[in-house]
C-alpha cells in the first residue's frame, strides 16, 4: 500500500484526526486507517483531502516531493475529461487496453468503463497508473494542467 503524508498534513494544520474525519463525513477509525495506511483512500476522499488541504495528490501520496499549493473548492468529478485523459495516457504508452489492463492488474473491460467515463478510476488502479506513466494524479483527475509528476 502507498505511502502518504496525511499525518503530516494534519499536523501542520494543528487539527485532530476527528476534526479531519467529520470534515469529510467518515468515521474517524476510516480516516485513522487511511492516515496509516491501512485500507486505500477512495478517489473521491483523496480529491477531497486534497482539496482540504489545498496540495497536490502527487504530494499527499509521497509520489513527489514537490508541494504545491492547489487552491480548489470544486468538488465536482468529470468523469468523462478524466476518462479522455485516462485514454490518451494508454495511448501515449502505446498500449491496447487488454495490455494497460494488465499492467494495471485490472480487467480490460474496467479499464474501458474508466475511459468512457462510466465510473471513477480507483485509487490503487490511479496510483499505479501514475508510476508507470509518470502521468500526476492531479493532471488525470483535471486539478491541474502538469502532466508530468515533478
Amino acid at each position: 500500500m502507498n505511502e502518504n503524508r496525511l499525518e503530516d498534513l494534519k499536523d501542520e494544520k494543528n487539527l485532530k484526526s476527528k476534526e479531519v474525519a467529520n470534515y469529510l463525513n467518515v468515521h474517524e477509525s476510516t480516516y485513522s486507517e487511511w492516515e496509516h495506511n491501512k485500507i486505500p483512500i477512495p478517489t473521491k476522499r483523496l480529491i477531497q483531502l486534497a482539496n482540504f488541504y489545498k496540495v497536490n495528490i502527487d504530494y499527499m501520496l509521497k509520489l513527489s516531493n514537490s508541494k504545491k499549493h492547489i487552491n480548489t473548492n470544486n468538488q465536482n468529478i468529470d468523469l468523462k475529461s478524466i476518462g479522455e485523459r485516462l485514454r490518451n495516457i494508454r495511448k501515449d504508452l502505446n498500449l491496447t487496453l487488454r495490455e494497460l489492463g494488465q499492467e494495471l492488474n485490472i480487467s480490460f473491460s474496467a479499464l474501458a468503463s474508466y475511459e468512457r467515463g462510466e465510473h471513477l478510476i480507483q485509487s490503487d488502479t490511479l496510483i499505479t497508473l501514475s508510476k508507470i506513466s509518470n502521468y500526476s494524479i492531479d493532471y488525470i483527475l483535471g486539478r491541474n494542467k502538469e502532466k508530468n509528476i515533478k
